[in-house]
């Protein structure tokens, strides 16, 4: 089992400041690799573009999780 695995997931925010969309898939993707033995050790998010004013935007997620 390797020490660590990286992770990206994309964000689809509906509206600015309504939050995301498919947040829940995040939360299966943390559930899933602390299933295997992993525990979350970093999370980082950079704006990954727009869609215009009112449709929001993405957001690029980037997620370390180390052996435990």
């Amino acid at each position: 089992m390797p020490n660590y695995v990286v992770l990206e997931v994309v964000l689809d925010e509906r509206f600015v400041g309504k939050g995301s969309k498919n947040l829940p898939e995040l939360e299966v993707i943390i559930n899933e690799q602390c299933s295997k033995g992993y525990r979350l050790h970093t999370i980082t998010s950079a704006n990954g573009g727009s869609k215009g004013l009112s449709l929001g935007g993405r957001l690029m997620v980037t997620l370390v999780f180390e052996s435990i």
